[in-house]
């Protein structure tokens, strides 16, 4: 499959056609559907599109189940699946007229240009344009119809909303609503280089409005570009969400931070607890893991950014046996693979990606780190776990599973879930709310002497 239009080279500065643009989120949405990530799909589209086939893909994945509904309506046979998706490119971007990010019947053509343009969609250029114009006549109906779809109400799928209305009764309808608005940019400051308040004022001076969250956050009103960030490339700020960064403080709250901890990060890339880890506790020895020899690499980066330095090693730690030197560890940063439930605003192609089998395969893997970490923690050591999921069988009734099994082991105050939208509870520090942030699972554990 060709997933991404790669036709003319567009010049610097010269403007891409919409076509081209719609060419392009398109293709994202065919590999999605095969079962490809969007960050991947994006990584491919030359530089010159890649913004404006961002922020298309983003619209679009947001609003598939609603579009996937409304072109049932139109046809119930599938077209074959680039004609498909480029149909249903179109309905995501047009639906809504409100939302619609350029006028209906500019979409409208652009889409039909792109069917024409393309081989793959050629022959269904007509069939595309016949149910876009159908779609224009009679919108109003057809939305209608699909308004009792809870796929199309709610833009994730179906067991997805199932699973939220089980594990959260009480804020399933926040979670979905929250899903389908863009994440805020939110910083970590560096405390080697700088206060939160010292750093606002850098911003502020800059005309950036950001407000304090969390112990080390700021929360930007407007995401900027990263290169606009003072001292960004000089390690005073990092991007990490609000949520993100309860890890360190949680892990490090009531030791010496100017002990050589010995302190492992399992599961560490791209690096962003790792460093948070070494900024409050400049002297510890961390062990940063990562399975993926690419992802280690992703960690280097960002700590030769901050000025810092971790042992990083490509190795997988549901194998000490490969890689531990038999030294216990005083704490232990379990970020265990997970659906990734919790962060659908900044990756709107998660919940087309799961499948209704993925948190039970993935508990299972969850529950084999821990067990196999667990070892490796001194008496009296910490082992943090967490996952950036909003569903229970990767958060709680993991943790509770591994509790039973294990009587050396004590859950300390933890914050449990925290669902966005929700005052959390259980963090290190409970003057200075976290404001925006994604969905976590953390739970602090001890291990108690026997």
């Amino acid at each position: 499959m060709k997933s991404i239009a790669h036709t003319q080279t567009i010049q610097p500065g010269q403007s891409a056609p919409l076509w081209r643009l719609l060419q392009a989120t398109a293709g994202a949405v065919q590999a999605t559907r095969q079962g490809q990530s969007l960050t991947a799909q994006l990584e491919r589209v030359p530089q010159a599109l890649r913004p404006g086939v961002q922020a298309l893909s983003f619209q679009v994945m947001r609003q598939l189940g609603r579009a996937t509904a409304l072109r049932e309506q139109l046809a119930a046979k599938a077209p074959p699946p680039a004609a498909d998706a480029l149909l249903c490119t179109a309905l995501a971007l047009c639906w809504n007229e409100a939302d619609a990010p350029y006028p209906i019947h500019t979409l409208v053509n652009q889409v039909v240009e792109a069917a024409r343009q393309q081989r793959q969609t050629q022959a269904q250029s007509g069939f595309i344009n016949a149910c876009l114009r159908r779609f224009m006549r009679e919108r109003e109906a057809l939305v209608l119809a699909t308004d009792q779809n809870p796929v199309a109400q709610w833009n994730h799928p179906r067991w997805w909303v199932e699973r939220l209305q089980a594990d959260h009764p009480d804020h399933w309808q926040s979670l979905l609503r929250m899903a389908q608005q863009p994440a805020p940019m939110t910083l970590r400051v560096n405390r080697q280089h700088h206060t939160v308040a010292a750093y606002q004022a850098q911003l502020q001076a800059m005309g950036l409005i950001a407000k304090p969250v969390g112990q080390d956050g700021l929360q930007l009103s407007q995401a900027v570009p990263v290169h606009q960030l003072p001292g960004f490339a000089q390690g005073h700020v990092s991007v990490q969400d609000a949520a993100a960064q309860v890890s360190a403080r949680l892990l490090m709250q009531g030791l010496d931070t100017q002990k050589p901890w010995r302190i492992l990060d399992a599961c560490a890339a791209p690096g962003g607890k790792t460093g948070h880890l070494l900024e409050l506790c400049p002297q510890a020895q961390v062990l940063a893991l990562d399975v993926d020899v690419q992802r280690c690499e992703r960690i280097h980066q960002n700590l030769d950014r901050l000025g810092l330095k971790a042992q990083v090693k490509a190795a997988d730690a549901g194998q000490p046996g490969t890689w531990w030197d038999g030294q216990a560890f005083d704490a232990i940063l379990l970020d265990a693979p997970c659906t990734a439930s919790g962060i659908v605003r900044r990756h709107p192609d998660v919940r087309w990606l799961r499948r209704p089998t993925d948190s039970a395969q993935l508990a299972k893997i969850q529950a084999q780190l821990l067990e196999a970490l667990w070892p490796l923690l001194a008496e009296d050591g910490k082992l943090l776990y967490c996952t950036c999921s909003v569903f229970k069988a990767e958060g709680d009734e993991t943790v509770q599973a591994f509790l039973r099994r294990n009587t050396d082991a004590a859950l300390h105050p933890s914050p449990g879930h925290l669902i966005p939208g929700q005052t959390p509870k259980g963090l290190p520090v409970e003057d200075n709310q976290l404001g925006e942030h994604d969905g976590f699972y953390y739970a602090l554990l001890e291990k108690r002497r026997v």
